[in-house]
C-alpha cells in the first residue's frame, strides 16, 4: 500500500506518517524502481501502536523539547505534569491503570498487549496457534487500535458472539481450512464452500460491516491467493444478501 492507504487505514494524516519517520518512531521502506515506498501491513500495525501510545497521553512534542531544551528542564518535569493532567481524569486513569495492571502480570507481553481491555478479553477467548489465526489477531489488534473509543467497544461487541464454545470451535475449523489453501491457487475448489461457511457464521452487525468493505481493500491484499479469493467472494455475497 501507499503512504495515503497507510494513513487512511490507521486515521493519521500523510503528514503525521513521514513526521514519525523523521523522529525515528516508523522504519521508512526502500523506494521501489518506479519511486514509491510500498508499506505493509506490519507497518500499519508499527503505526497503530504509536498512535495508540499518543492517545495515552505521551506527547512526541514534549518528548523532543526534552531531548532539545538547554535550560534544564529534563523528563521527569514532563512526567510529573503529565501525572498531574491524567490525575484530573480519574475515570480514565482507572481503567488505563487496571489494564497496565493485567500487561504486567502476563509472563511474556504479545503483540496484541497494547489493545483496548474490550479486544484483549475477545482475543484471549478466539483459538490461536494457526497461520491464519496468527493474521486475524493482527488485523484485529489495528483495527481496534486505529478506532476510536466508541468504535472500540463496538466492534469487540461483535466479536463476542464468536467466543462461546460452540462458536470457537467453528472459528478453529475455519482457521484450519484457510491455512490449508494457504498454498492454493485463486481458482481452488474449497474456496466457495469455505466463504459459504463463513457467511452462515458472521452476526448481521459484522455481516454489514464487511458488505461495505471494497474488493480491493488493503486487508484483503495481505492474503495468499486463495483465501484473498475466500474474503472477496463472502464480501460478495454479503453484498448480495443486503440488497
Amino acid at each position: 500500500m501507499r503512504i495515503g492507504e497507510l494513513a487512511a487505514l490507521v486515521g493519521v494524516s500523510t503528514r503525521t506518517v513521514r513526521h514519525y519517520h523523521h523522529l525515528g518512531l516508523l522504519p521508512e521502506p526502500e523506494r521501489l524502481a518506479n519511486g514509491y515506498r510500498e508499506y505493509r501491513l506490519t507497518d500499519a500495525v508499527v503505526l497503530a501502536r504509536v498512535r495508540r501510545l499518543v492517545e495515552l497521553g505521551l506527547s512526541l512534542d514534549e518528548i523532543r523539547d526534552v531531548l532539545a531544551d538547554e535550560r534544564g528542564r529534563d523528563l521527569r518535569e514532563v512526567l510529573l505534569e503529565l501525572d498531574a493532567d491524567l490525575a484530573r481524569q480519574q475515570e480514565a486513569i482507572a481503567t488505563r491503570r487496571t489494564r497496565l495492571a493485567a500487561l504486567l502480570k502476563e509472563a511474556e507481553l504479545r503483540p496484541d498487549s497494547a489493545v483496548s481491555p474490550e479486544m484483549a478479553d475477545v482475543l484471549r477467548e478466539l483459538p490461536a496457534g494457526s497461520r491464519f489465526a496468527e493474521f486475524d489477531r493482527e488485523l484485529l489488534a489495528l483495527v481496534d487500535t486505529a478506532a476510536g473509543e466508541q468504535e472500540r467497544a463496538r466492534f469487540a461487541g461483535m466479536l463476542r458472539s464468536f467466543t462461546t464454545r460452540e462458536a470457537r470451535e467453528g472459528v478453529a475449523a475455519i482457521y484450519t481450512r484457510l491455512d490449508e489453501i494457504a498454498d492454493a491457487p485463486p481458482d481452488d475448489p474449497r474456496i466457495a464452500g469455505i466463504a459459504e461457511d463463513l457467511a452462515g457464521r458472521i452476526p448481521a452487525e459484522m455481516a454489514a460491516l464487511l458488505a461495505g468493505q471494497r474488493l480491493d481493500a488493503v486487508w484483503l491484499e495481505e492474503m495468499p491467493a486463495a483465501q484473498r479469493e475466500v474474503f472477496k467472494l463472502l464480501v460478495t455475497t454479503l453484498k448480495e444478501r443486503a440488497c
